[in-house]
């Protein structure tokens, strides 16, 4: 990844081009990946090479992804990376438009839906992983009664919590480090409900 800062995005085209639910599969599994093939994504998510070409050259125009280094010697073959550490939408960017807030709450619910399935994949999957990861993995709902701020607050000590870890598995991999390291998924939400 180019850049280890986190990218707000805020036009309407880009937010469009994101919101397509082929396009945030293939986002996140390149985003694992840190740099794949149309190829080797296509296997990933079951589609043809060239709609998988299509959909990665359109995250592209709006720079949500960026051609990488070549990793093989076939030159052919065209190589891609994530643009930016992280993405954002922030709700103050879109509030006024409403194309905007409604092309908002289309990415996030494709986003809720895709990490759901994650979650079901995973929890059908479960006793295919070790006893270890089995116990390190957690689950959990909490319901504090906050004002806006503190939940403001809390979401930011969670992200740089999270970053640190994040930074911390990177680093032990850079160094040789690979042994029983594996992909982890964390989602959090934080909002206010009426019961």
């Amino acid at each position: 990844m180019t850049s280890d800062e986190t990218r707000n995005i805020t036009d309407l085209g880009t937010l469009k081009a994101f919101a397509h639910p082929l396009r945030l599969k293939l986002y996140r599994a390149l985003y694992v990946a840190r740099t794949a093939t149309a190829s080797q994504l296509a296997d990933q998510v079951d589609e043809a090479v060239s709609l998988v070409s299509y959909h990665l050259r359109k995250l592209a125009e709006h720079g949500l992804i960026e051609e990488a280094e070549q990793q093989s010697g076939d030159g052919r073959e065209r190589w891609w990376r994530t643009a930016a550490e992280s993405l954002i939408v922030r709700h103050e960017d879109v509030k006024d438009a409403p194309e905007k807030l409604a092309t908002q709450g289309a990415l996030v619910r494709a986003l809720l839906e895709q990490r759901v399935d994650l979650y079901r994949r995973h929890l059908d999957e479960s006793e295919s992983w070790s006893d270890e990861w089995r116990s390190a993995g957690f689950d959990g709902e909490y319901l504090p009664r906050l004002n806006a701020p503190e939940l403001a607050e809390l979401g930011h000590e969670l992200d740089a919590l999270i970053k640190k870890y994040q930074a911390r598995g990177r680093a032990a991999e850079q160094a040789g480090d690979t042994q029983g390291r594996e992909n982890v998924a964390i989602h959090l939400y934080g909002f206010p409900f009426r019961a």
